[in-house]
């Protein structure tokens, strides 16, 4: 009686060590939330040449931009790299590229680690690197890493130094790589990946093959046929598209961040919204893909550093600085920035550098560089002051130190001294700073980023991202304040948030966010609710059910991405789904090995499941690629205790505890272990 009273016990905690998973099963019914494919409603588009004869300098400026030539056919006008039998070598892989008749080829491994010729199905992009797009099986295009420097003439690799194996996320022929899922947002016009994740294959779509009028404008067939219309003639306002609305600086915004940033997507079929969240969830400026001061680090394009800016509360648009159909700047040098900024700032006044030299150019000291895929040195657009004394306290980059490396950021504080003074205007970043630690002095200074007015939106996005992870009282009591932000990022982020905590005693406060009317706080409000209520929880709500199909159609549309495909998993564990979850979890192991810590959420599966086998070789393949971590061991222990086999698990036990996995529960399982060998 006592072994199956101690069994019983393991068996609750095999169940409560996974996280969200439930203990009931129900059949595995049709998915209800498959996208379905949809067409590029060429009824709609008119496609760029139809705008020509009514903008002849708009059209002729396009296709001299990058916008144009963003994605193109193989051709001698848009091909530029070499393939007269060309040969390049990196990180021990000797690629050929050659043509037959008029068709491209590159000789390269492929996914199975032998070499193979490929066909050049497309260009993409131009200047400064053109890369090149293979079909594949299922509707898949990959981007090979093997790349064309537009500057210097060669090929090169993005990836130089670094041996990457056919089986890595990073392998030219996998998920990192694969066009639809990666890059053809931002390069078609009117795309919609169309992706089936039953089968994981695609049918991408699209009404132009580049970046054309549309990708900005909206569709145009309505237009021209109003332009047509004798209604035009008398001065009607039904334009198609809104030429106030689209001059606003948050519409501006709307359209040239979906590119320009870096973020995900709420949905395959984006739709017209005042509101960048309803279709997309762009990244916060956290540690990690940016620097604790809220510098670009990782390649984050421009959005989320322009939303930090002076200039973007002041109300500067892109095509203040831009022109729109060329991309370029207005004006080349300083007297971008003199448009509103006084002659003063151009000044060795100011500069404290020779005027019509490097040194002295704005961008230079307020829009820092970094260099991305290889050779795209890109500037910040978050427009911040250096401050090299924040260098010296954080090890943060400055600008300063940029271009005098040779010095220390000592050298270049006491510089800053001497030319403006003792002290710096106040400013975020030194808050953000020290909140990115998220030890025990971080509330005070998320706090404060939060309660300050001039805090920027986004800043104070992030400070409720970072408040989740400090696991306080004080923490969380903050983080429910913010539920009712103004800001749609912030309420996203203190909902996202929460799910470090429990929200019992606060469910009237998050419960609105369910019918939120911004589809990413919707979403994330479901998702928590789904989390901590259980399906039940969901469907007992008046719109239950319509959230539950909302949600699982967000996660069955992300379930290209590794970590998408293992959210699908989660979701379907939650649901009570495990043949499902399963599913989606091998798949996610497929397209990313390295993801770990989904083999011991299948070993569980399969373990409740009765399939004991699968679940010791997920649990093995587990260990092969971590032998130190301790969960890996406490999970063979419960097994083990499952099948009865007490002296290995009291072995596998110890082995956890060694790891430094010694909590209370482990602590409990492993003593009624002992009790049970005792009474041998």
């Amino acid at each position: 009686m006592k072994r199956k009273i101690i069994v019983a016990l393991l068996l609750i905690a095999v169940l409560g060590t996974a996280l969200l998973l439930i203990k009931y099963y129900l059949s595995d019914e049709q998915y209800s939330a498959v996208p379905k494919r949809i067409a590029s409603m060429p009824e709609a588009y008119a496609g760029s040449a139809s705008c020509k004869e009514c903008h002849p300098k708009a059209f002729a400026d396009w296709q001299a931009s990058d916008h144009f030539k963003a994605m193109q056919r193989p051709t001698t006008e848009t091909v530029l790299g070499d393939f007269d039998n060309a040969s390049y070598t990196a990180d021990g892989i000797t690629s050929h590229f050659f043509k037959r008749g008029d068709k491209y080829y590159v000789n390269t491994q492929g996914a199975d680690g032998k070499y193979a010729d490929f066909e050049v199905s497309y260009t993409f992009g131009y200047y400064p690197l053109q890369q090149y797009l293979v079909a594949f099986q299922g509707g898949k295009m990959q981007v090979l890493r093997q790349s064309w420097d537009s500057r210097k003439g060669k090929w090169f690799h993005q990836y130089a130094g670094q041996k990457i194996a056919p089986d890595d996320y990073f392998h030219w022929t996998n998920a990192s790589q694969n066009w639809n899922l990666m890059c053809a947002s931002c390069h078609s016009t009117n795309l919609h990946k169309n992706y089936n994740p039953l089968h994981d294959t695609y049918t991408t779509d699209y009404s132009e093959l580049t970046v054309g009028c549309e990708s900005c404008h909206g569709a145009g067939k309505k237009h021209i046929a109003w332009v047509k219309d004798a209604a035009y003639k008398k001065g009607s306002k039904e334009l198609f598209i809104s030429l106030q609305e689209a001059h606003s600086q948050k519409q501006q915004l709307n359209t040239c961040g979906a590119c320009h940033a870096r973020r995900g997507e709420t949905t395959q079929y984006h739709t017209p919204s005042s509101e960048f969240l309803d279709n997309y969830i762009p990244e916060i400026p956290a540690v990690a893909i940016y620097y604790p001061d809220g510098q670009a680090f990782d390649e984050v394009y421009k959005y989320t550093s322009f939303l930090q800016s002076k200039m973007f509360h002041a109300g500067v648009r892109c095509t203040d600085c831009h022109r729109p159909h060329t991309g370029k700047v207005k004006i080349e040098g300083n007297g971008l920035c003199l448009q509103c900024h006084s002659q003063t700032y151009a000044s060795t006044q100011h500069t404290f550098h020779k005027e019509g030299t490097a040194a002295s150019d704005c961008r230079h000291c307020h829009m820092p560089t970094r260099t991305y895929m290889g050779n795209d040195v890109r500037h910040d657009h978050n427009f911040k002051v250096p401050r090299p004394d924040l260098s010296e306290k954080y090890a943060v980059p400055n600008a300063c130190n940029d271009c005098h490396t040779g010095k220390s950021a000592r050298w270049t504080a006491e510089a800053v001294k001497k030319w403006y003074g003792n002290v710096r205007k106040p400013h975020f970043a030194e808050d953000l700073i020290l909140g990115s630690r998220r030890d025990k002095q971080s509330y005070a200074h998320l706090a404060k980023l939060l309660s300050d007015p001039a805090t920027p939106a986004i800043i104070k996005a992030t400070a409720t991202h970072y408040l989740g992870g400090l696991h306080t009282p004080e923490s969380f009591r903050t983080i429910v304040t913010q539920l009712t932000s103004t800001d749609p990022q912030t309420r996203y982020r203190a909902v996202i948030a929460l799910g470090n905590f429990s929200i019992q005693g606060e469910e009237a406060k998050v419960l609105p966010l369910l019918s939120e009317p911004v589809r990413a706080v919707r979403l994330a409000a479901t998702n928590l609710w789904l989390t901590q209520k259980g399906r039940a929880g969901v469907e007992a709500l008046p719109q239950g059910r319509e959230r539950l199909t909302e949600y699982e159609t967000f996660v069955l549309s992300q379930s290209d991405f590794p970590v998408g495909a293992a959210t699908a998993g989660d979701y379907y564990t939650q649901m009570g789904a495990p043949q499902k979850a399963i599913l989606f979890y091998e798949r996610a192991l497929t397209k990313d090995p390295s993801l770990n810590y989904l083999r011991l959420n299948l070993a569980i599966l399969y373990s409740q499941l009765q399939q004991k086998a699968k679940a010791w070789q997920c649990l093995d393949a587990a260990e092969k690629r971590a032998p130190s971590n301790p969960q890996i061991a406490y999970y063979k222990a419960l097994l083990l205790t499952e099948e009865k086999n007490y002296t290995a698990a009291k072995k596998a036990y110890e082995k956890a505890l060694k790891l430094g996995m010694n909590t209370p529960q482990v602590q409990q399982n492993y003593q009624a272990v002992l009790r049970v060998l005792q009474e041998k």
